[in-house]
């Protein structure tokens, strides 16, 4: 009598960019990044590409940018796209307004949290309940909430004191603290302009200066988040629903209650940096105030691998190039594009490594045409400046495509009992 020996399956591999960064190695791409970032300072002048106040205005705006990418890693690990990430920030932000005018800016938090979470609530009975198309859902939350926050608007902030119809009045700071001593001694080293230690001493300044107790919290959530869904049994079932529903229901896991309440919390992400635009950044409500900063949070989510780690260096990247528009942009941008034809060489000789002869050439031809726009002009043009953290938006995006791995039940239709 034979035994036949059957082979277990193999976990098939997302692909060679499916391996994950070792942290070690993630360390020490980020310090030669920042390295080459200080040697690109010092040939060009630009100090002010790694000043405190430049890394204190990229934190601020990368804030919305990461909870709005946290809200999108949510809903998708539990297989729900969520593309009205724009749309629940738009609500968190006249919601937080709102709330905020009339009663204080804390509880103007609390608003914009709920005004997300409505949001979210319409988009998970229609994908959940009713199996919409998640695009199509998506796409019509962010246009109902634009449409309702400027109908709103209209009766409220329109007959306020130094209100319209199209901004709010000015609403009462969360205010902001700066950590003694530590502050003021790490402005003075960045203000020195040294090699590496002023580049490090802007870095870390950025975090200690001028930080909202908000921006705490916000920063909070990611460790948080990812202890939630990688080290907890919730975390788990909820995670499971995103991979396989079919057999998370086998083992009495309530499908609909999860992706419902992954939604909601979403939503809520969403709307609290819809909040921190109107509460934080500007103490004001404007009509298009989030600026596609939803849709670029799903990209920082794309571009971390659907990781709350990865994410947060996304949101970090698109701020900071974001913030490159508030703060001398025209020749901070010049200096960058050095930068990035210097990355492009080292992406050459990674690519030549791997023999991968025709990206390799083509990388090659685009660090050369960098190389050229560098040393054939002065400056770059106010519009390219303008539209940096969009360009970075799709260059990240287009560079990143075929490392990544989406949960493998994203986006797919789930009826109850669809596996008997």
């Amino acid at each position: 009598m034979t035994t036949a020996t059957i082979a277990k399956p193999q976990a098939v591999r997302p692909g060679k960019g499916g391996r994950r960064v070792s942290l070690p190695v993630l360390l020490l791409i980020i310090a030669g990044i920042l390295v080459l970032t200080s040697v690109v300072r010092m040939i060009t002048g630009a100090h002010g590409i790694t000043s405190t106040g430049q890394m204190s205005t990229a934190l601020r705006l990368a804030i919305p940018i990461g909870l709005a990418g946290l809200g999108g890693l949510w809903a998708e690990r539990a297989g729900v796209i969520n593309i009205g990430l724009e749309g629940m920030m738009i609500l968190g932000t006249w919601f937080g307004a709102w709330a905020g005018y009339q009663w204080g800016p804390w509880t103007g938090v609390v608003f914009g949290v709920a005004g997300g979470a409505l949001g979210a609530v319409l988009h998970a009975i229609a994908t959940v309940t009713f199996n919409v198309n998640h695009i199509v859902s998506g796409v019509a939350i962010n246009i109902l909430a634009l449409g309702t926050c400027r109908y709103l608007s209209k009766f409220t902030f329109e007959h306020a004191p130094q209100g319209s119809s199209k901004q709010s009045p000015p609403i009462e700071s969360l205010g902001s603290f700066s950590v003694p001593g530590l502050s003021d001694w790490l402005g003075t080293l960045n203000a020195k302009h040294w090699f590496l230690v002023s580049d490090v001493a802007g870095l870390l300044g950025g975090l200690v200066t001028d930080v909202s107790p908000l921006t705490v919290v916000a920063i909070a959530l990611v460790p948080l988040s990812w202890w939630v869904l990688w080290r907890t049994a919730f975390g788990l079932r909820l995670r499971s629903c995103g991979e396989n529903p079919v057999a998370a229901e086998s083992l009495g896991v309530n499908v609909y209650t999860y992706k419902y309440l992954a939604v909601i919390i979403s939503g809520g992400f969403a709307g609290l940096g819809g909040a921190f635009l109107a509460l934080v950044a500007s103490n004001v409500y404007l009509d298009g105030q989030t600026a596609g900063r939803g849709y670029i949070g799903l990209a920082a989510m794309i571009f971390g691998n659907w990781m709350p780690g990865g994410l947060a260096l996304g949101a970090g990247l698109f701020g900071y190039t974001d913030s490159l528009n508030l703060r001398g942009g025209i020749t901070n941008v010049h200096a960058l594009i050095l930068l990035l034809a210097i990355l492009l060489v080292f992406g050459v000789a990674y690519l030549a490594w791997r023999k991968k002869v025709v990206p390799a050439v083509a990388t090659a031809a685009v660090s050369a045409l960098m190389f050229a726009w560098y040393l054939g002009t002065n400056e770059v043009p106010k519009q390219v400046v303008t539209a940096t953290p969009y360009i970075v938006t799709l260059l990240v995006l287009s560079l990143s495509a075929q490392h990544l791995r989406m949960p493998k039940a994203n986006g797919q239709p789930y009826r109850k009992g669809q596996g008997k």
